[in-house]
């Protein structure tokens, strides 16, 4: 696979990189690189592996229009369990079972549309999580847009995206809200853990 923008990966939406830039079909032949050998019957220390688990946490900083939010909503959103739902991708995580959301009333600003979870349009950091109507949650992920009309309520924290890539469907979540100083820890912990987990395999 050519390298483009640095990855490998294919980004299906912009038609770029991977296999033609499109996803793979019945029929398709990839030509492999030469491959870093690595000693036969070595696996992944147990204490590096970050496996999702029964029941998984997700880390978040409440953003810049967390005061959309009503008080109590904003509490029912922590306290709640949800569940991945099967539209999960690249561009986005659904998650479904949780209280919906209320809003502070307000009067719309121009340019902005009807929708209480409607805002001006604004970018959209990686890991955002917008909720369309209040009712479910998306956690944006690496194919998402990068701006639009829907207020984020925060962002899951970097340490914890890796982790949303290996959610199943009806995977139980929670959402934990820290501070920023406990999330910029948290990914020092991850780089350390991966720096550990790439001198393990040589």
């Amino acid at each position: 696979m050519p390298v483009v923008l640095g990855s490998r990966s294919t980004y299906v939406l912009g038609a770029l990189g991977g296999h033609e830039g499109r996803t793979l079909q019945a029929g398709d032949r990839l030509k492999l690189g030469a491959a870093a050998p690595i000693k036969q019957g070595r696996a992944v220390a147990t204490d590096l592996r970050r496996a999702p688990g029964a029941s998984v946490e997700l880390r978040v900083l409440t953003g810049l229009y967390w005061h959309r939010v009503a008080e109590q909503s904003g509490r029912d959103f922590f306290a709640d369990t949800w569940k991945v739902a099967p539209e999960a991708d690249r561009i986005g995580y659904r998650f479904r079972g949780g209280r919906p959301l209320e809003f502070e009333p307000r009067t719309p600003p121009f340019g902005a549309g009807s929708d209480p979870s409607n805002i001006v349009d604004a970018c959209y950091p990686y890991g955002s999580i917008q909720v369309p109507g209040g009712s479910e949650p998306i956690v944006l992920h690496r194919d998402a847009v990068s701006g639009g009309g829907y207020f984020m309520l925060g962002t899951v924290i970097s340490a914890d995206m890796d982790l949303i890539g290996q959610l199943q469907p009806h995977t139980p979540v929670r959402f934990a809200p820290l501070d920023m100083k406990s999330a910029l820890a948290a990914r020092r912990e991850r780089k350390a853990l991966l720096s550990k987990l790439h001198a393990s395999l040589g």
